[in-house]
């Protein structure tokens, strides 16, 4: 069983925490976090774009001119894509990019960045982790402290509307719960931060 030091908010070790291997241990399934990564960004295109066929374009009702006769090539439309002002072929229509991933998955791939980043000693564990009053100084002073990456990812039990709101001012820092917390998320930060008390809760949930 794997273990980590326990910080406190000045970076100095207060305890030791023991991993559970179920979660924190496995051997990370490169295909699972993959396939469940590209299902998340999929996930997150809206769709909504959209172009006007040559039936939804107003006007051209008129054949501009006879069908015979005038040596010019036959119309029947003003509004037929090749015309200007006319509607668009083949266009973009509103659609759905997303893509569904079984449980058993999405559970391996989650265990599989959650190990991953303990592998990768890029996991921080503190003791706790809150805001007397909504100021990004000393979140910033503490993420430092403890030598957090470019790209930290702070992971608290429950949300904690103080805490979030001096953290998301931090460039690069982002603030997730263990119940929002998502693979795309972990794999995309330098340094996994999370509250010992948030820890519990993970190993609660897929151990």
């Amino acid at each position: 069983m794997s273990s980590l030091a326990v910080l406190d908010k000045k970076g100095k070790k207060v305890s030791k925490l023991e991993l559970n291997d179920a979660v924190f241990g496995i051997e990370p399934n490169m295909s699972a976090m993959h396939l469940v990564v590209v299902s998340y960004l999929a996930n997150q295109r809206q769709g909504t774009q959209s172009t006007r066929t040559r039936s939804e374009v107003s006007g051209g009702g008129k054949k501009p001119w006879r069908q015979k006769g005038t040596g010019r090539a036959r119309q029947g439309s003003t509004r037929a894509p090749q015309w200007y002002h006319g509607g668009v072929a083949l266009g973009p229509k509103p659609r759905t990019y997303g893509l569904s991933v079984n449980k058993k998955v999405r559970r391996l791939a989650m265990k599989s960045a959650l190990s991953s980043k303990v592998a990768a000693g890029e996991m921080i564990v503190l003791d706790e982790i809150k805001a007397d009053e909504i100021k990004t100084k000393p979140m910033a002073e503490m993420l430092a402290a403890v030598k957090a990456g470019r790209k930290v990812l702070v992971v608290l039990p429950e949300t904690d509307n103080a805490v979030y709101k001096s953290i998301r001012n931090i460039e690069g820092a982002k603030v997730a719960t263990v119940n929002t917390l998502n693979v795309y998320d972990i794999l995309n930060c330098d340094s996994f931060v999370a509250a010992k008390d948030a820890v519990a809760k993970i190993e609660e949930v897929y151990a």
